[in-house]
């Protein structure tokens, strides 16, 4: 048991930050308060002079999936031999020796949402971790949170000699594992107990039931306006939930997003314009989202941008113009939302997980040091 005594917290809920104490036991947060009394022998951590803020969480990113100083070798996020693989999982590919790990845990962010890239129409299943760990099955806080596919140039480009060299052919190949998924699914249902009448096993669509059913998202990554609107379009055809990734053009079309009500992932903006549809990229585009009332999470999209980078990412975006409590819910509180663990991170609560990142200063200035990270309790080296 330990007490974070005196900081000014930051919960990521109120807007205005308290002077306060939190109580730490068996991992979770016990309780929150002003001046809590505290047994003899629990460790007391002095936050005088301190902020302490939740720990950063990530909504979109392959970090463990590729690989620190490894180069090719090294990265295990995009199947290159089949443009559909469903059936695939990020946890398989997760490192946990991976060195980007303790450089993410050493800046405060300390849970992630991983999985496959964008090469594929359909590339797999996300997992939620914790940054600290050994063994990837004990650092999972959910996992299959999401099923990842991919609209615009990434496809096109890998798969233009294959399988898909224009945005109508995505769109078709995504529609038509839908409704293959759809059918196999009455089939099953169908059936009932009578084995001899069971469709053939296919581990592509039976991957996909949990999608069809409402039970996992979609996380399709979309930059351009009319690959936003096309996965959106797909995702009402079939009645699907859907995340948005990326959603570079999203100030463009503010108003139909806000319609929209989904989840926006935003990023990765501290790179260059690479390709055609990064072309309007801005660190606007976050804070007019969340201006108009959309969920706007803050992206990495680690490795394009190093993990540890999330909160810099943030400031850059109040910067533009975004409101600061607003970048704060960018990288805590709404993404554990899109990922769906917001019962166990994102904010400072009673019952969470004690994840907490305590600084001497706001995480979005560059002067700011970190100066101890928390993660279940437990604290990690800091930067």
């Amino acid at each position: 048991m330990l007490c974070v005594k005196n900081g000014m917290i930051h919960d990521a809920i109120h807007e205005e930050a308290f002077r306060g104490d939190i109580l730490v036991e068996n991992g979770k947060i016990k309780a929150i308060g002003q001046d809590l009394e505290t047994e003899e022998g629990v460790r007391i951590v002095d936050a005088e002079g301190l902020h302490v803020y939740p720990g950063f969480v990530e909504a979109h990113g392959h970090i463990g999936l590729d690989g620190y100083g490894i180069g090719y070798e090294g990265m295990d996020y995009n199947e290159m031999n089949d443009i559909v693989v469903p059936h695939l999982r990020g946890i398989d590919g997760v490192k946990p020796m991976d060195a980007a790990f303790p450089h993410a845990a050493a800046a405060g962010v300390t849970c992630v949402c991983v999985g496959p890239g964008s090469a594929n129409v359909l590339g797999g299943t996300f997992t939620t971790i914790k940054t600290v760990g050994k063994r990837v099955d004990d650092m999972v806080v959910r996992d299959g949170v999401a099923m990842k596919c991919a609209f615009g140039e990434n496809p096109k480009r890998v798969y233009r000699d294959k399988k898909d060299s224009s945005r109508m052919t995505t769109a078709a190949l995504l529609r038509e594992m839908l409704f293959k998924t759809r059918e196999y699914m009455e089939k099953k249902e169908a059936a009932g107990e009578d084995v001899s009448k069971k469709p053939a096993f296919d581990m592509k669509l039976e991957a996909l039931i949990p999608v069809l059913k409402g039970e996992m998202p979609l996380k399709a990554h979309a930059h351009a306006t009319e690959d936003i609107f096309a996965a959106l379009r797909i995702a009402r055809e079939f009645g699907v939930k859907i995340t948005l990734e990326h959603v570079t053009e999203g100030h463009l079309i503010v108003e139909e997003l806000a319609k929209e009500n989904v989840p926006l992932a935003v990023g990765p903006t501290l790179t260059s314009a690479s390709k055609f549809e990064l072309r309007n990229k801005s660190w606007t585009t976050p804070g007019v989202l969340a201006a108009a009332g959309c969920q706007v999470s803050i992206i990495t999209d680690s490795p394009v941008i190093p993990q540890e980078y999330l909160p810099l990412c943030a400031g850059l975006a109040v910067q533009a113009g975004m409101d600061p409590f607003k970048a704060l819910q960018a990288i805590t509180i709404n993404p554990a939302k899109h990922a769906g663990i917001e019962d166990r991170v994102g904010s400072l609560e009673v019952g969470k997980d004690a994840d907490l990142v305590i600084t001497d200063g706001c995480p979005f200035e560059v002067s700011t040091r970190v100066k101890c990270v928390l993660i279940d309790g437990k604290e990690v080296k800091a930067s």
